[in-house]
């Protein structure tokens, strides 16, 4: 009790809120909190202690909340089962006005009156009003508090994540007894859980004597969506044991569980049980199942469970496009988007974000442009989720001042969007604006995370920024987040790309925790530098370690292999990464693959290999060859390997001047000749080459025979210094390759 006076008398100078609701407990609830709350919840009991009060005590102001009255007597009550039953009717209704008007009108509220009240405004999410009720119901003296009290008033706890007030009602219930009821204690571990004390809400479930759905499910939901899905499904298990009865909720939970997990075995197992027990009707209940199933790889289930939807709602539309556009099958997606306008169920700003998804896969501006707006007439444009995926439609369309616009639009940008604006322009090879956007984001945005870090990082290493590289690992450094994986990996890839191997290297053995990421960014930097034996030093390392490499691993060191020459190690690890780590190959495994056997002069092989391969044979793949054609003299081969890139571009100006370069190589000047009459009959120019390099935060840009440059002539006479002192002749020899090229 004296610990209650304490603190209470912290709260006086703050108790006039509002001229008919003050309380004790109404004081303590209002936000910002001056002192500690906890202690308001024994003022129902404090008769004794404050008899001997003190002007601008505890005392005073409880006494002068009973002076007052809530509202002036419109009308008297005599019953109370209809009156109450009204209260509920418009509560249920969501007229909370209504309801509160008729509240504060009645000359008697009994338990039911104040219990409806508050546990409407708990429906409705507003906490701070629903404990504010609470407050003053707690200083009634004609009241009795009973479980469905404390449950509401647990839940709004819960709500407003008010952890002292929660902890407060709990040792009141196991002072007043109510602890035993199961609904208080369902009402304790689902706040406990939603507040983060994940410990405490489990004590309070080992405790229980008895334990219905509502507590199991409680127990279980609050692992779950706490991160703890392996915990859940153990429950779930017990829950199992224990005979009691499950509803669409909890299996769901447990459903999200699977799916989090990536336990298919668990999931089709709680699917079987879901239609024993006739949940499989259920929406909510098949939505989920939906979700499960894509999570776990398996997305031609999610279309079965669609299609035996006798009426789909927005959420099962919306997962059977978003599972299209995960498999990449974008244009069915788009195709179930036109069904599902056919149909009664209008699309939510969810719907509209996965839909949008697709058509920035296919990079279809005009369908972009067309849903773009319809969400703007809709009113859904202000929806971050949307307007987030509109900024990466735009992007990947090739409109980055539309994209850039739609940025700016938004009136409350999160961390997602700036990330996505920065990515936008980093991708793009746009320096300058994403460092721009950066700063921006530094001044008025949130803390950057390292999504936006290492798309930054990103474009320094591509445009081999190494200064504004080091300045942003610094920066990485002063906001704490060098410990991320990603970012370490986009460091190592930053620094190997600008040429500083040491300093990647410097960084990959700072690392505190393996992780396969870094360890692969590091063997790719290894490989792109000429440090092959170092890469594959370091792959073989990585099983020691603990670690299983992916896909973008195994191209790092077949890489490695394919610059060192060492042709039956790069075809072992091809075989060892099908065969024992079951990885698919890729077309980027067979590039690797065929640049291996080109650089050994293995062209017969290699040539086999293109036409095996189970992928679309693009001009990368035939590029690889023709070049290799031209470094060992294939002309035959080298003839056919051009005709079959000028099917796929008949205008290419390097397929053309490869091929020439290959007839000159070997004396047939004719078929050189023809070649230059054929690109000068369709057209074809050679694009001039050009290079560039930072100096002083300036970037200066050089390109072929162009004398543009302010510093031209100071330039070339330092080339010709250097050609005088080396004695190197070369630097005034055109080759016939580059006569030809030119």
């Amino acid at each position: 009790m004296h610990l209650f006076l304490k603190h209470f008398n912290l709260f006086h100078r703050d108790i006039w809120l509002h001229s008919h609701y003050v309380s004790s407990l109404a004081l303590a609830l209002r936000p910002p909190f001056s002192g500690n709350p906890k202690a308001a919840l024994y003022s129902r009991n404090l008769d004794s202690p404050l008899s001997c009060s003190t002007p601008g005590t505890a005392t005073e102001f409880i006494q002068q909340a009973k002076r007052e009255q809530l509202a002036p007597i419109v009308y008297s009550v005599h019953n109370m089962i209809e009156v109450n039953a009204e209260l509920k009717q418009l509560v249920k209704q969501g007229q909370l006005c209504k309801a509160r008007n008729m509240f504060e009108k009645m000359d008697h509220r009994d338990e039911i009156s104040w219990t409806t009240l508050i546990g409407g405004y708990v429906n409705a999410s507003d906490s701070y009003e629903a404990l504010f009720l609470f407050s003053n119901m707690w200083v009634q003296p004609e009241l009795q508090i009973d479980q469905f009290m404390i449950s509401v008033a647990l839940k709004a706890c819960a709500l407003g994540v008010n952890i002292c007030l929660g902890e407060l009602l709990h040792g009141f219930s196991v002072k007043s007894g109510l602890i035993t009821s199961v609904f208080v204690s369902s009402a304790l571990i689902d706040m406990y859980m939603k507040v983060g004390k994940i410990g405490e809400g489990c004590r309070v479930f080992e405790k229980m004597m008895a334990k219905n759905v509502v507590s199991w499910t409680a127990i279980i939901a609050g692992l779950v969506h706490a991160g703890y899905s392996a915990e859940g499904l153990w429950y779930f298990s017990e829950m199992w044991r224990s005979k009691v009865g499950y509803d669409s909720h909890t299996f769901s939970i447990a459903l999200k569980a699977s799916a989090d997990l990536s336990f298919l075995h668990h999931g089709k197992a709680i699917h079987t049980q879901t239609i024993k027990q006739g949940f499989d009707e259920s929406s909510f209940v098949i939505n989920t199942l939906a979700t499960m199933y894509n999570k776990c790889g398996k997305p031609d289930y999610v279309m079965q469970l669609f299609e035996k939807m006798r009426m789909p709602d927005v959420v099962s539309w919306t997962n059977l496009i978003m599972t299209y556009v995960q498999v990449g099958e974008e244009e069915q997606a788009v195709k179930v988007f036109k069904r599902m306008r056919k149909s009664d169920v209008p699309p939510n700003k969810f719907t509209f974000a996965a839909i949008i998804s697709a058509c920035a896969n296919l990079a279809i501006a005009k369908w972009g442009e067309q849903i773009h707006g319809h969400v703007f007439r809709l009113g859904f444009v202000d929806a971050l989720s949307v307007a987030n995926s509109i900024i990466t439609l735009y992007s990947k369309c090739g409109l980055l001042t539309s994209a850039s616009l739609v940025f700016r639009g938004i009136t409350r940008k999160d961390i997602i969007s700036w990330s996505t604006i920065i990515a936008v322009y980093s991708q793009g090879g746009y320096a300058k604006e994403a460092f721009d956007y950066l700063s921006w984001m530094r001044r008025e945005g949130p803390k950057p995370n390292e999504f936006a870090i290492s798309s930054i990082l990103s474009v320094c290493g591509s445009m081999a920024l190494l200064e504004q590289g080091k300045q942003v690992h610094a920066h990485v450094l002063c906001i704490g987040i060098d410990h991320e994986a990603m970012v370490h990996s986009a460091l190592i890839s930053m620094y190997s790309k600008c040429g500083s191997v040491q300093d990647a290297s410097k960084i990959f053995d700072s690392l505190k925790m393996n992780d396969i990421i870094s360890w692969t960014a590091m063997i790719n930097g290894y490989a792109e530098h000429g440090y092959s034996l170092e890469a594959i030093d370091l792959f073989e390392k990585i099983s020691r370690v603990g670690l299983k490499p992916d896909y973008v691993t195994f191209i790092g060191v077949l890489t490695a292999c394919s610059h060192a020459g060492m042709v039956d190690l790069g075809l072992f690890y091809f075989l060892k990464m099908t065969n024992e780590y079951k990885i698919s190959p890729s077309k980027e495994h067979y590039g690797c693959i065929i640049d291996l056997l080109c650089r050994a002069g293995q062209l017969s092989e290699a040539e086999h290999i293109i036409r095996a391969m189970p992928f679309h044979i693009d001009d990368v793949v035939w590029s690889t060859l023709l070049r290799a054609c031209r470094e060992h003299g294939d002309v035959d081969r080298g003839r056919w390997t051009a005709e079959q890139l000028l099917r796929l571009d008949p205008n290419s100006a390097g397929t053309h001047i490869t091929l020439a370069n290959i007839y000159a190589a070997k004396g047939r000047w004719k078929e050189v000749a023809d070649i230059r009459k054929l690109m000068k009959s369709k057209g074809v120019i050679k694009e001039r080459g050009w290079s560039w390099i930072n100096v002083n935060d300036h970037l200066n840009a050089f390109v072929a025979g162009d004398q543009a440059h302010p510093q031209s002539e100071h330039i070339t006479t330092i080339l010709e210094l250097l050609r005088a002192n080396t004695g190197d002749d070369q630097l005034e020899i055109r080759s016939l390759h580059e006569d030809v090229e030119v």
